[in-house]
């Protein structure tokens, strides 16, 4: 079976344990007042479980690709070492720094640096336009999330 296929299986068998917790498990702590809501929380990883269900589904039996493709793996196990891994170690090092620093550091300094470190990892040189285009997208996520969804996320350094 091809790599592809592999990592679906995967998808899908934390995908269903993640459906199974959001269908079974996450609505019966709701109280009383918050059951006769249209959205609960548990909507959306319901919407997400199904979503990565059907995904790696269609990738698992195939479908995503023409029957008359030949049926060549994408990813060549044996060459792990000719694809960019280091990137991949070093952005995932980076989603740990940014768990990390997210509530001593703030969510504007962590969510800045983590986008601006990140894309010139991925190869981004132009720092003149980075820098304000990670600080207004920091913006708007905090607005949507501070303001508009009402949950708080500490925009500042503690010590602050």
């Amino acid at each position: 079976m091809a790599l592809d296929r592999w990592i679906s299986w995967i998808i899908l068998c934390i995908a269903l344990a993640y459906g199974y917790a959001a269908f079974f498990t996450m609505d019966q702590l709701l109280p009383p007042f918050m059951q006769r809501n249209p959205i609960w929380p548990s909507t959306f990883p319901k919407v997400l479980s199904v979503l990565a269900v059907v995904t790696s589904l269609i990738i698992l039996l195939g479908l995503e690709k023409p029957s008359g493709e030949e049926k060549t793996p994408d990813i060549d196990y044996r060459r792990l070492g000719d694809y960019n891994i280091g990137q991949a170690l070093m952005l995932l090092g980076m989603m740990v720094v940014y768990a990390l620093t997210l509530r001593p550091l703030g969510f504007f300094i962590s969510t800045i640096g983590f986008i601006t470190i990140s894309a010139i990892i991925l190869g981004e040189r132009k720092l003149y336009v980075l820098i304000p285009v990670s600080a207004v997208a920091t913006f708007v996520i905090w607005y949507l999330v501070e303001q508009v969804l009402g949950i708080f996320l500490r925009p500042l350094p503690i010590f602050f």
